[in-house]
């Protein structure tokens, strides 16, 4: 059983070793924050952030649910949440919601501590674990693998809580606010303040702090699910610092991994919604413009069957005809009609074809393509289309 000892330097690390990681997780959090955007894109992508933070940070604990029980869990006000583990996720949820709405001048003290905690085990844990209360005499936990021991409950507890507060509000400002949140995560995580809740309070607290470090609102990342995908490197971690005295040099450097990656992924997301934009305004701009009475009708086709496209990744064959606009039924040959509009959409490079067995086809369009189709191309192209024919996809 490893012991709990109070630390005699509350943020201590190698900057040396640290020197990298730090100015690749700022940069990445940068080019995040520059990044411009459409504000429903990035409110659908913050949701689905949120929904894997609160996986990750209840699967940490244990919790197991399907997707289906999951989506439950995050529901405003569930009708019916039968395992604590969706409980779990339901109060984790409604913790975050909550502190993404705290202003940036609300303390970071001992009260907001127990709010965020409060937050986290109300409705899920309280039948064990008063909210918001420290542990008192004789209320110790164990915890981890190997096996930790929080600090003692009652007086020893009390005073290692209120020494990290006041270490948060001195030494800390000295150190940048990365390191800040990464190290208040692994001290309250170390402590155990709590009987229940203590890994989801430190990590959504670590998400607070994030969040006035510049990752709030629509760069909120979800920490708890990198954390989830890489437990054991987490766990390891945590246990190392403890092993070496409080020195946080390996658990931010797994925490600056993670504050890079996951704002490089988000990063990425929002930058194929950009591109998908950008392809539509293209799209738009080309095909309305063209003059025959035949041309306009083929490219209303077509753009409807851009139109599906841009909504998913990749889509087969079968589904995309299903998806295909009403207006193929008109025709006295449906099925070559649009079998020309797709390979006329592949020569145009605009859409992208790939062959996955014998007969079995599945597409996407080339968001790329804006950057590189000129006025004079397409308009050429257009005049080379064939009245009847049907090609090969893999022409």
């Amino acid at each position: 059983m490893i012991q709990y000892a109070l630390p005699r330097n509350w943020i201590q690390y190698d900057l040396a070793a640290l020197l990298n990681l730090l100015v690749e997780a700022k940069a990445a959090v940068l080019s995040l924050q520059k990044m411009p955007y459409q504000r429903t894109w990035v409110d659908s992508l913050q949701q689905m952030e949120l929904k894997r933070e609160v996986a990750g940070t209840s699967r940490i604990e244990g919790a197991e649910f399907t997707e289906r029980e999951l989506d439950a869990a995050l529901q405003e006000t569930p009708d019916e949440l039968f395992t604590r583990s969706q409980r779990q996720a339901h109060a984790a949820v409604q913790a975050y919601r909550w502190i993404a709405q705290l202003p940036d001048d609300r303390p970071v003290d001992d009260r907001l501590i127990r709010e965020i905690h409060r937050h986290i085990v109300t409705g899920a844990d309280d039948d064990h674990c008063p909210p918001g209360e420290l542990r008192g005499r004789e209320q110790n936990v164990n915890f981890g693998s190997p096996r930790h021991r929080g600090a003692e409950g009652g007086e020893e507890c009390g005073r290692a809580f209120a020494s990290l507060i006041q270490a948060l509000q001195r030494e800390y400002r000295d150190h940048d606010p990365l390191i800040q949140a990464l190290a208040a995560h692994y001290h309250l995580a170390a402590m155990h303040p709590f009987l229940d809740g203590n890994g989801r309070t430190a990590r959504a607290w670590e998400a607070l702090m994030l969040q006035r470090a510049g990752l709030r609102d629509t760069c909120f990342i979800a920490m708890s699910n990198f954390y989830y995908d890489e437990k054991t490197a987490y766990l390891k971690a945590l246990g190392e610092v403890r092993a070496r005295d409080h020195d946080l040099t390996s658990f931010l450097e797994l925490g600056l991994k993670g504050i890079a990656l996951q704002s490089r992924r988000l990063l990425a997301e929002i930058q194929r919604h950009v591109s998908k934009e950008l392809f539509r305004n293209m799209m738009y701009n080309l095909f309305t413009r063209l003059r025959t009475k035949r041309q306009r009708v083929i490219a209303e086709r077509q753009i409807e069957i851009l139109k599906v496209l841009l909504e998913t990744d990749w889509m087969s064959f079968d589904d995309l005809v299903k998806k295909a606009p009403p207006s193929y039924s008109s025709l006295k040959a449906p099925a070559k009609a649009f079998l020309r509009d797709i390979v006329h959409l592949k020569e145009l490079k605009a859409v992208k074809v790939e062959k996955l067995s014998e007969n079995n086809y599945r597409f996407a369009v080339r968001l790329e393509w804006p950057t590189e189709i000129t006025e004079t191309s397409f308009f050429e192209h257009w005049k080379k289309l064939p009245r009847a024919k049907t090609h090969s996809f893999l022409r």
